[in-house]
């Protein structure tokens, strides 16, 4: 399990030693934990330095993810031989309520009329050889919407 941190190295020069250092406990304990993951549950499964103040701190960090997952793609999933393609892709969840963050209505093909849900529009890098997909960026009810009720 500690070779998985190891991969995390290269990533050290767009994030500070405190981010990684909280990241890696995040991850541990995400590994090592079954049923929901909360924040509370992760602050639950982590050693000394893992409190509930900590994955607060954390999940308020401003963090680079295109920048991090890029660095991590070149350095350990790049193969200077292959095509890569760019592909794009949305999907709409319905969901009922009115508390969710995102929340909103947007056009669902399958069903083929606005819904209450969310919106989830995610990038990949796609190995064509391998057919393998890397994404690499992930956004949640962004501004594509259809009229409110």
């Amino acid at each position: 399990m500690f070779d998985i941190l190891s991969l995390l190295q290269c990533l050290l020069p767009q994030i500070n030693a405190t981010t990684m250092r909280q990241l890696n406990q995040i991850i541990m304990a995400m590994l090592a934990m079954d049923g929901r993951v909360t924040m509370l549950g992760i602050s639950r499964w982590t050693g000394t330095g893992g409190s509930y103040r900590t994955m607060l701190r954390f999940f308020h960090t401003v963090i680079p993810w295109a920048t991090l997952f890029w660095l991590f793609f070149r350095k350990h999933l790049f193969r200077a031989n292959e095509i890569y393609l760019l592909a794009g892709d949305e999907v709409v969840v319905s969901k009922s309520g009115k508390q969710t963050y995102g929340l909103d209505r947007f056009f669902s093909s399958l069903i083929n009329k606005p819904i209450s849900g969310l919106s989830f529009f995610t990038l990949s890098l796609v190995s064509v050889e391998g057919r393998h997909s890397f994404p690499f960026s992930f956004r949640t009810g962004h501004k594509k919407r259809c009229g409110k009720n």
